[in-house]
């Protein structure tokens, strides 16, 4: 019962942790048809941000704040050199945002060096349940995906800015025939699925050992996820999430990790396969 209930629970983890990169992801990507590559570099931004203001001794939350928005304002600053020029030549935003990565990368190895970095989490008790002992800020981090999931969805599909974005996306041309200003929802759009990434990157830093390809080991995941769960809705990213992520979890502790990354891949393939619009297309339909 026990081996079950964490075994569940890793799972969980590594679901809402994959959640946390996906939703970013699938705003730029399903949302604004960007193929976004330079996304784990965001992640990876995120991360250093904790590395750097931990010195300071901020608090963790003004800390994440800070990641958010840092990474917010460099997705707004490519956004607006490099991404608004590419928006209908598709295949040219995999070049120029893998243009990007790469520029991003070398960019924290010369600040930071190739070296690995640690960073301390606010609190590291664990907490005793059901009769197995779990890392307290595990649970933290699940808490916190739920969390802005629950926020980002209120935020398209409860305001008015969601409302207009959710235009734009469904017909531009449309929308800015009634007035809607598009480059301004482009803008703010690309922003904040940066400043996502690099939330979800400052979370996860205290967990992993943050170097400048720590980014890569989210990126991969996150795209299958979007592509099993459906570009066209960020319910998309909810479902891909629980397949790949609770796939890969359930199967690696079973087995081993090399089984669970065959497994996924080839779970992804047959969905991708026999529904090309993922499940939250098919369901839509």
């Amino acid at each position: 019962m026990e081996m079950t209930l964490l075994i569940g629970l890793d799972a969980a983890s590594y679901i809402l942790t994959l959640l946390l990169v996906c939703i970013g992801l699938v705003i730029i990507f399903g949302m604004m048809n960007v193929i976004n590559l330079a996304h784990g570099e965001f992640f990876l931004l995120g991360a250093y941000t904790v590395v750097l203001l931990q010195q300071y001794a901020l608090p963790f939350a003004v800390i994440l704040f800070i990641a958010f928005v840092f990474v917010a304002l460099i997705g707004l600053i490519i956004e607006e050199i490099v991404i608004r020029r590419i928006y209908h030549r598709f295949l040219d935003t995999i070049l120029a945002t893998w243009g990007i990565s790469l520029a991003l990368k070398q960019l924290v190895i010369v600040l930071f060096g190739p070296g690995s970095q640690q960073t301390m989490a606010p609190f590291a008790e664990p907490i005793v349940m059901f009769g197995i002992t779990y890392s307290s800020y595990r649970l933290f981090v699940m808490s916190m995906a739920i969390v802005i999931t629950a926020t980002t969805f209120l935020i398209l599909f409860r305001t008015r800015w969601g409302l207009t974005a959710r235009g734009v996306i469904a017909n531009r041309q449309m929308a800015s025939c009634l007035g809607v200003n598009t480059r301004r929802i482009d803008r703010v759009t690309f922003a904040f699925g940066s400043g996502l990434a690099g939330l979800a990157g400052a979370i996860m830093a205290p967990l992993m050992s943050v170097d400048p390809q720590m980014g890569v080991g989210f990126l991969v995941p996150a795209f299958l996820s979007i592509l099993v769960g459906g570009i066209a809705s960020p319910l998309g990213a909810i479902w891909g999430a629980s397949i790949i992520g609770g796939s890969n979890s359930v199967v690696a502790a079973i087995w081993t990790p090399v089984i669970a990354q065959i497994v996924v891949f080839s779970l992804a393939i047959v969905v991708i396969r026999l529904m090309p619009d993922g499940f939250a297309g098919r369901k839509k339909r």
